[in-house]
């Protein structure tokens, strides 16, 4: 049987998500976890998998970068993301409320423990059900963060390549599978030949 493949999300269910996780008890922590999905197109065994040696730089300050280590890739191979200002943001207000420490989970469970990559894909799903988004997984994130930078791939001067490095695809086959066809996009397309 072959899966569909996880919705991609405009732009207001984003917003529909963060606002919703902001009403909730660790909405700090659940905020970063949304924005490490959709703004840095973390597989939730990255997410979960993250440690804060892995986000601060030598000053014990959050970076301008994650350093995903080969460990946590599901790939095996480590790459660096460039970290979009609102989640920059939002990493650090989680450093602070988690007290500043150098190393260990950036993502803490509930009873102060690492929260595994099953339970991240347990929390998107819970999150997705509550506001009736079908179709969604914790790969939407992902496949949403691809598919937008590839649309806005033009604009600045960069590549399919570029992508595939930003996902940790070994294969730019991979990264195009990823790419959700836009039928507005389609057709301006076409009117413009």
């Amino acid at each position: 049987m072959h899966r569909q493949p996880a919705r991609v999300l405009e732009a207001a269910d984003v917003s529909k998500l963060l606002r919703e996780v902001n009403l909730q008890r660790h909405h700090i922590r659940n905020t970063a976890i949304i924005l490490l999905s959709f703004k840095a197109g973390l597989r939730a065994c990255e997410i979960a998998g993250l440690d804060w040696s892995m986000v601060l730089n030598s000053r014990h300050q959050i970076s301008s970068q994650i350093r995903i280590a080969s460990y946590i890739s599901k790939s095996g191979r480590g790459r660096c993301i460039p970290l979009h200002v609102a989640l920059r943001s939002s990493l650090k207000r989680l450093y602070k409320a988690s007290g500043c420490p150098i190393v260990g989970p950036v993502i803490m469970s509930e009873r102060g423990g690492p929260m595994t990559a099953r339970s991240i894909v347990n929390w998107f799903g819970a999150l997705y059900r509550e506001l009736g988004l079908v179709g969604c997984s914790s790969h939407s994130g992902r496949r949403t963060f691809i598919t937008r930078s590839a649309r806005i791939l033009a604009q600045t001067g960069g590549s399919l390549r570029d992508i595939q490095e930003l996902a940790g695809h070994r294969s730019l086959t991979t990264t195009e599978r990823y790419i959700a066809g836009d039928r507005d996009a389609q057709r301006k397309l076409i009117s413009l030949i």
